[in-house]
């Protein structure tokens, strides 16, 4: 089975659900299901710093088992993860990442779809 995360739930979620269960369990190749792709919102968006040790860990991980790992564009803008890249033609802007983890990217719902088009997802879990 192919799975995405979204952390969506500010408090404990990122130290104690991916940090300390489920973090350990795809470095350890225990978690029971593929990963593809995690996608993170509002200050949750800290984790993928560049410097963060659970991003580091993330980004270990995401080498390995080729692992997408975005960031919610707005938030990361927000919070100096992001900058300014481009307007595209339907006057959508773009962002890249900034002092985050490699390999880190930012985007939007239309971004995250795309890039886990290709995957074939089956579940995705919001936490």
């Amino acid at each position: 089975m192919k799975v995405a995360y979204v952390f969506a739930t500010a408090g404990q979620t990122i130290d104690y659900v991916l940090g300390e269960m489920i973090l350990p369990q795809l470095e350890s190749g225990t978690h029971g299901a593929e990963v593809v792709g995690m996608f993170f919102f509002h200050d949750n968006t800290y984790a993928l710093r560049d410097g963060d040790p659970i991003g580091e860990r993330l980004a270990d991980v995401a080498s390995k088992q080729e692992l997408l790992l975005m960031l919610c564009d707005q938030c990361a803008k927000k919070r100096g993860l992001a900058e300014y890249d481009h307007t595209d033609d339907a006057g959508r802007e773009h962002f890249e990442a900034t002092n985050t983890v490699e390999p880190a990217t930012v985007g939007c719902f239309p971004d995250l779809y795309a890039a886990l088009s290709d995957v074939g997802v089956d579940q995705v879990i919001t936490l």
